[in-house]
């Protein structure tokens, strides 16, 4: 892996968390594969840019808020974050969490698979 394909998937993972903070919807969706699939704790997987405009249009409990990415992991074809979430939900209330997403890329870049877990208190 060359230092360029680390840095167009760093810039891509990164410009994810900007697009989906601006609500830019079309934007987040034009990063994803036709047939991406997108799981996420609480959600049946969100499959293809149909599905990922459904979700970020209307399904998706956040209203707004900011990412932060606290750490960065790039391989072959993927990437790790560990971040931040702050925000408000569309009930109004407030939410401050801690995440951690997993992207897998195909050849042009584009998300074929990203899985999102969450910490909260479970056991």
């Amino acid at each position: 892996m060359t230092a360029f394909e680390v840095d167009q998937i760093t810039e891509r993972v990164r410009r994810y968390y900007t697009l989906v903070d601006d609500g830019n919807v079309h934007g987040v969706v034009g990063l994803f594969a036709d047939n991406a699939v997108y799981e996420r704790p609480g959600y049946d997987p969100i499959v293809g840019r149909g599905g990922l405009d459904a979700f970020y249009r209307g399904q998706r409990v956040i209203d707004s808020g900011s990412h932060t990415v606290v750490k960065l992991v790039v391989g072959t074809g993927e990437a790790a974050v560990e971040g931040e979430f702050r925000g408000t939900l569309k009930d109004g209330s407030e939410v401050d969490l801690r995440f951690a997403d997993f992207f897998r890329f195909g050849e042009d870049l584009l998300f074929e698979v990203r899985n999102t877990y969450f910490f909260a208190p479970m056991v």
